[in-house]
Order: C-alpha cells, then sequence, then structure tokens
C-alpha cells in the first residue's frame, strides 16, 4: 500500500489509502456554520452559502460600490475595507475568498499570481498562519490552472499544504446550476480534519446532450471578433467585470428568429445579475456611492455565481462518497480540470463540468428579447469589421443580421 500510482494508472482505493493516511479523525459536521469572506465583492459565495444555513459573520472589500452592496443586503455583518489592514480572522469553520483574478484572466494583464492584485491571496495565507480555520473555499478563472506555467496553482498548493490542510478543486460550469451563462471557474476547497473530495467529488452529472439547448438564441461578446467571439449557445459566455478593452459592459444576444432589428440586442444590468444567481437589482445600491454607467456591470462581472457555492454548501454539510476515476498527477506535470492533493502528493481525477443539473432556465425566459435594447450602431459595426478581417468561422446567417442591424441603426 505504499506503492504510487504508475501514470495512468486507475486505482482509486490506493488513492483513497495515500490520502486518508494523513489525515485525523473525521469531524462532525456542524449544523450552522460560520464563515469570513474575504475579497468578497458583492456576497456571492456568502449569499450562495447563507441559503444553505450558514451564517456570514465577517465581510472584506476594498471597492467602495461593492462595500455599499455588501451593506446594504447583508445587515449587520461588519464589512473591513482592506484584507492587508485585517489583523486577524474571527473564530469561524469556514473562510471564503474569491481573490483578485485580474492578474490571471485571458481578458485582464495575465500577469500572474504575484501580480499586484492577485497577489493579495498571500494576505489569506497570512491570516490562516494566525489562525488556521478547519475550512476553506477559494473561486477563481480557469486561466489560472495555466497560466505560468501552472506556477499559479504551485503557489496555492504548496501554501495549503505548509498550513496543514488536504485539498481539492473541480472547474465547473455555472450553467450546473440552471442560469444561462457559461462561465468556468476554479472551485478550490482545503481542509484540515476533514475529506475535501466529498465536498468536490461526491457529485457527477456530465456534460448534457446538445439538445439540453435551444438553438434560437446565441451569445456573444461584441468587443471580440477578431481572434475570439465568447459564443454560447442558449446562454451569455462569461459575463466580465472589463473585456479586452477594459469596458465593463454587457454580451450581445443574436435572436435569430426575431423580426430585423430586433435580432442583435442586449441584456439589462437587473437580467445579468439573474444570470449569477441573483435577484434582481441586487447591486442597486452601488448607484448611492457610484453614478459611472459601466460600475453595476463589473460588479456583477466580478461576482460568484450562486448557485456554485449554494451546491458547495449543500455538500459541506452533506459529504459524499466518489466513484469518479483518478490517478497519480505528476509534479510539473499540466494541471487538470480536477484534481486532490496532500503532502506534495497529488492525484487527477475525472470530474465533468458539471456535477449536477439544476433546472435551467433558458436564456429566453431570463432575458426579455422582445424589449431588450439593441446593440449599439458603434459595437455592432465594429464587431462585424473585426469578424470580417478575422479568420474565425462564423455563422453567415449570423453576420448576415448583423450587416442588417448595422444598416438599420445608421438609417434611423
Amino acid at each position: 500500500m505504499d506503492r504510487l500510482f504508475e501514470p495512468g494508472e486507475v486505482d482509486r482505493r490506493l488513492s483513497d489509502a495515500e490520502f486518508r493516511r494523513c489525515s485525523l479523525e473525521p469531524v462532525p459536521t456542524p449544523s450552522n456554520w460560520t464563515v469570513a469572506g474575504l475579497f468578497a465583492g458583492i456576497g456571492g459565495i456568502e449569499l450562495g452559502l447563507e441559503r444553505a444555513g450558514m451564517q456570514t459573520e465577517l465581510l472584506c472589500e476594498w471597492w467602495e460600490p461593492a462595500r455599499a452592496v455588501l451593506e446594504h443586503r447583508f445587515p449587520g455583518v461588519p464589512v473591513e475595507p482592506d484584507v492587508r489592514d485585517l489583523e486577524k480572522l474571527p473564530p469561524v469553520d469556514l473562510v471564503t475568498a474569491g481573490f483578485p483574478c485580474t492578474d490571471l484572466s485571458q481578458a485582464g494583464r495575465m500577469k500572474g499570481i504575484t501580480g499586484e492584485a492577485s497577489g493579495l491571496v498571500g494576505e489569506v495565507f497570512r491570516l490562516l498562519r494566525d489562525r488556521r480555520v478547519p475550512w476553506v473555499v477559494l473561486e477563481n478563472v480557469r486561466n489560472m490552472l495555466v497560466l505560468d506555467g501552472g506556477r499559479a496553482m504551485d503557489f496555492l498548493v504548496e501554501e495549503l499544504e505548509s498550513l496543514g490542510y488536504r485539498w481539492a478543486y473541480r472547474l465547473v460550469d455555472s450553467r450546473f446550476t440552471g442560469v444561462a451563462q457559461r462561465r468556468q471557474r476554479v472551485i478550490f476547497v482545503a481542509s484540515l480534519d476533514g475529506d475535501p473530495r466529498e465536498v468536490l467529488f461526491a457529485d457527477e452529472a456530465g456534460e448534457p446532450e446538445n439538445d439540453y439547448f435551444r438553438d434560437d438564441v446565441f451569445g456573444f461578446y461584441w468587443t471580440e471578433g477578431l481572434r475570439g467571439l465568447g459564443w454560447a449557445r442558449d446562454a451569455v459566455p462569461t459575463l466580465k467585470g472589463g473585456s479586452t478593452i477594459g469596458i465593463p459592459s454587457p454580451p450581445a444576444i443574436w435572436n435569430r428568429g426575431a423580426p430585423q432589428g430586433r435580432r442583435v440586442v442586449t441584456p439589462a444590468i437587473s437580467e445579468a445579475e439573474q444570470l449569477q444567481g441573483f435577484s434582481a437589482d441586487w447591486t442597486q445600491p452601488a448607484e448611492s456611492v457610484s453614478s459611472r454607467k459601466g460600475t453595476r456591470w463589473k460588479l456583477v462581472g466580478n461576482a460568484v455565481t450562486v448557485g456554485v457555492s449554494e451546491w458547495v454548501a449543500g455538500r459541506l454539510a452533506e459529504p459524499g462518497g466518489f466513484e469518479l476515476d483518478v490517478r497519480t498527477h505528476p509534479t510539473g506535470a499540466p494541471w487538470p480540470k480536477a484534481a486532490y492533493g496532500i503532502n506534495g502528493k497529488r492525484w487527477a481525477v475525472d470530474a465533468s463540468m458539471w456535477p449536477v443539473r439544476r433546472p435551467y432556465r433558458h436564456l429566453g425566459d431570463v432575458v426579455d428579447l422582445a424589449n431588450a435594447a439593441p446593440l449599439s450602431t458603434r459595437a455592432a459595426a465594429g464587431f462585424l469589421e473585426r469578424a470580417n478581417r478575422g479568420t474565425l468561422r462564423m455563422d453567415p446567417s449570423f453576420l448576415d443580421d448583423l450587416a442588417s442591424h448595422v444598416d438599420r441603426l445608421a438609417a434611423a
């Protein structure tokens, strides 16, 4: 039983033995967990946890519009303004951190985990060194798995293991929660005494078939078009805090069955909030401190989908077994979509991005397509010009509708 896997060998029982050898006796799962939320944004993680019965004790967020939302939506919960000034964590069961992705995402500067913004995750480990909280949940962009040759993930794993945590992560698509937004994020769970595998890998629904989605409405990002499209069927692509050209803005929607003039539209901010799992107008309190048009879009784009954390919370409260195939993952190899480890040993897990399938709310059932704002002439024309100049293959009828859209708006 001391033998490690050979690369590619599947043997879940041995993996369990290696993993549990370093584990303490399991502790009872509390019925009501307490939470401290760092880099809380507008509270997507914490709202999902509260829906599952957990209690938020502390929030930390530096941006004033986001703090205005937190103070309104989480009344009575202290909101600290700067994680760097936070001296210690309260005695809680769980720490959450959707730490800044500006230096990690493809839409950002891609400077890596040591960049000015994303490097703030080091403050999480500073606080954990002072108080070892039983459970930790981290969230970030998919690009974290590959950026800098995987060094961002190496850093997180090494820091957690140095503090005595066993860890697991899984790349998930927010659509599994039922929202019409194709948003892929890494969910990282670590524990001192529990088994994070029983949280992240207890569920496996698999990718849905094509007929799961309608084929008459498609989302895309009008800020792209030359090298990327941000295309999604029956969904919008990932809502962003800022685009590749630095504009917090809505995606566009091609409703190909609509009358001419109504085929290329954009969702309202209240609809985008619902596409992240919030109630409509969740971010409205931000208007009390910022009148900038893009502020609420940036808040929504930077948020964590509520249903994702609600699913995690449900499995924290009721851990389950898992039957997914695993194999050893050599140090230095590209990081897989799902894995777990302890004390320098790592195992890849064959897990899909759909752990469960909540009832899906189709894009046309969220966005009022008949009354949605048309994509502006400038935005549509700019996208069309880039699309015609680039080498991406696109549906000819999509480009025809865009051209007609531009002509109609220009003539109006």
